[in-house]
């Protein structure tokens, strides 16, 4: 009799981040005409509206500053952000979204509430709310 070894779960989590970021893209592309990366969603995703520095992106997604100057290039590229700078600190600058910027965040925040509906759904309002309080839950 052959075993049957369980899909790990940190590769059932990184399968269900991808079916959000990949419908998120999707989404992006068809109403904005965007064509961003997933490290660029990811870098994105922490962007505050005011404003962030490269350094503090850079640990919130654990990369380095090189990594995250890269991806900042590639995201005013398109229009979504733009460098300002820090009025705390002349010599620092901080990365904040264009109005295209907040354009593509609002898309965003309509993709995820869609997924979430179509999550309800699919697994039921129930399992969602457990799922959600699960995640929650500090693990450390």
């Amino acid at each position: 009799m052959k075993q049957v070894i369980p899909t790990p779960l940190a590769r059932l989590l990184l399968d269900r981040f991808r079916w959000f970021d990949d419908a998120l893209r999707a989404a992006q592309a068809d109403r904005l005409g965007l064509d961003i990366t997933s490290a660029q969603s990811l870098l994105f995703a922490e962007l505050a509206f005011a404003g962030s520095r490269q350094a503090d992106l850079a640990r919130n997604l654990g990369v380095t500053r090189q990594a995250v100057n890269e991806l900042v290039r590639g995201l005013e590229r398109q229009g979504l952000v733009h460098l300002v700078s820090d009025p705390s600190d002349r010599r620092a600058k901080l990365v904040r979204p264009t109005a295209k910027g907040k354009r593509s965040i609002g898309v965003a925040m309509d993709v995820f509430a869609d997924l979430e509906s179509r999550l309800e759904t699919a697994i039921g309002d129930t399992r969602v709310a457990q799922l959600r309080e699960i995640l929650s839950t500090d693990w450390d």
